[in-house]
């Protein structure tokens, strides 16, 4: 697992993944912003699109680089990738040449699994599109069907093959790829909300609402099972509680450091919420579609609350917005696109902000009255800064800056925004395609049987299949039901 959840600075005076996944999705969105001005400077980036002529599935994003034709895009896609992402692992101390050797195999993977999920018969949608590609049937998962292509390649990888996903690891980096993800999200949002402050203002408050609500409920039933049904004591109790309803991975690292709990327990943990997440990504979207259709948003925020990464629950939020919106579509109902995975970021956004709020509680707590020790150091404020997930004041200023241009500008550069952001929102795609297959590489079920982990698998799945999704899905429905996204004419 990686920790990127503490502050700026980790040992020797390198960037963490936190402030590493600022610095790449700024630049991003920095360069999409130059288009304004009519120069493109990320317009060379691939994008697919759904086929049955491999011939015509890829292309770059901007029309000024044509000439550059799909394999072209991609290859610069990659190669651009692999300076900025090489570059980002020399400031994390990771040994170049073999970060660029598995970056290259995991694009590789990645990029092939998301071509194969744009394929017709998985990506079509409506029957005009299966006349068009001349086919009598499809899954109707659109082009986001690579992302479950991905993931189950990594899970491929991961149990099939270990050796590879061993040797793939320097480039195994879910929490950077999707931090990065998020960073750029920010500026698709903003884009999407303008014109709609009233519903986006909303959907922030409930959000919000419905977090507090959800955790204070999850955290001490959980805390409590593991205690008493279980009998953990209070070090393990404290990270499988927050690992198991804050959000997992970063969270079982923050509260387990705030208590100074043995490492060995926030990253046992951590892998029990990936391999879940993975179970989760791959069920939870398709019941939102078959129950929640007519209920978009309480499913955004569902899969928000329940899956317990921010890679897995962002990526999931993707794939419901992509099989919700195709149903919808199906029956003649076009919602605008954006609104399900907006409202699911918002709601994960607001949760690692809890974290750092939280691990600073615990902190006060287990110094001051339960681990006191006589001259011993006590939890200071500043721990909630520490604590405090970076990637989200990169979430904040892409989603503050494009919003302020928006609504200041005149119409015709406000009309340009969109294909600069979308060109930048390329890049958002690709990572989540990375994202998906780490987490997928990163899943090797035979963890599960390791000593002590049946004991925890248990508890984990008691409280999160139990009760933590029926609550999440109760208080999604209380705080979302009756809103819906806006309606594309």
């Amino acid at each position: 697992m990686n920790d990127s959840t503490s502050g700026g600075e980790v040992a020797g005076g390198r960037l963490n993944e936190d402030w590493l996944a600022v610095w790449i999705g700024l630049l991003l969105f920095a360069l999409s912003l130059v288009h304004l001005s009519g120069l493109d400077l990320l317009g060379w980036a691939v994008t697919t699109s759904v086929w049955t002529d491999p011939a015509v599935a890829l292309a770059p994003v901007g029309k000024a680089y044509a000439a550059l034709g799909g394999v072209g895009a991609l290859i610069a896609t990659y190669l651009g990738l692999l300076v900025v992402l090489g570059a980002g692992a020399v400031a994390l101390g990771l040994r170049l040449g073999r970060f660029a050797a598995a970056f290259t195999v995991v694009f590789a993977i990645s990029y092939v699994s998301w071509i194969i999920g744009s394929h017709a018969h998985l990506a079509a949608v409506t029957p005009a599109e299966q006349e068009k590609f001349g086919i009598g049937w499809s899954l109707k998962l659109t082009n986001e069907g690579g992302y479950i292509v991905a993931l189950i390649a990594g899970l491929i990888v991961a149990n099939v093959f270990p050796r590879l996903a061993e040797w793939l690891h320097e480039a195994i980096r879910p929490e950077l790829y999707i931090k990065i993800a998020i960073v750029v999200l920010g500026a698709f949002l903003a884009v999407t909300v303008v014109g709609r402050l009233a519903l986006a203002s909303t959907l922030m408050l409930r959000g919000a609402a419905a977090i507090i609500e959800a955790y204070l409920i999850y955290w001490a039933v959980v805390y409590y099972v593991s205690r008493k049904w279980f009998g953990f004591n209070r070090e393990w109790a404290v990270p499988l509680a927050s690992g198991i309803s804050i959000c997992g991975v970063s969270a079982a690292i923050a509260t387990g450091g705030a208590i100074r709990a043995r490492p060995v327990i926030p990253v046992l943990v951590s892998s029990l919420v990936v391999i879940f997440a993975v179970v989760e990504v791959l069920i939870l979207p398709f019941l939102a579609q078959t129950f929640l259709a007519d209920e978009p948003l309480v499913a955004a925020a569902w899969v928000g609350l329940a899956v317990k990464t921010d890679g897995g629950a962002v990526a999931a939020g993707g794939i419901t917005e992509a099989l919700i919106l195709a149903k919808n579509s199906a029956a003649g109902i076009n919602y605008e696109p954006g609104w399900i995975l907006g409202t699911t970021a918002t709601v994960k956004v607001f949760i690692d902000v809890f974290i750092g709020v939280w691990a600073f509680i615990l902190a006060y707590i287990w110094t001051n009255h339960i681990n006191v020790a006589e001259g011993g150091e006590r939890a200071k404020a500043r721990e909630i800064w520490e604590r405090f997930p970076k990637f989200i004041i990169g979430f904040v200023v892409t989603f503050a800056i494009c919003f302020i241009i928006a609504v200041s500008v005149g119409p015709e550069t406000r009309a340009r925004m969109t294909p600069a952001i979308a060109e930048a929102n390329t890049f958002r795609v690709i990572f989540f395609i990375l994202t998906f297959f780490s987490i997928g590489a990163l899943s090797n079920f035979r963890k599960l049987w390791q000593d002590g982990f049946a004991k925890l698998a248990a508890i984990y799945f008691l409280c999160l299949f139990g009760f933590v999704i029926w609550v999440g899905l109760v208080i999604s429905w209380l705080f979302f039901s009756g809103i819906k996204p806006p309606i594309v004419a």
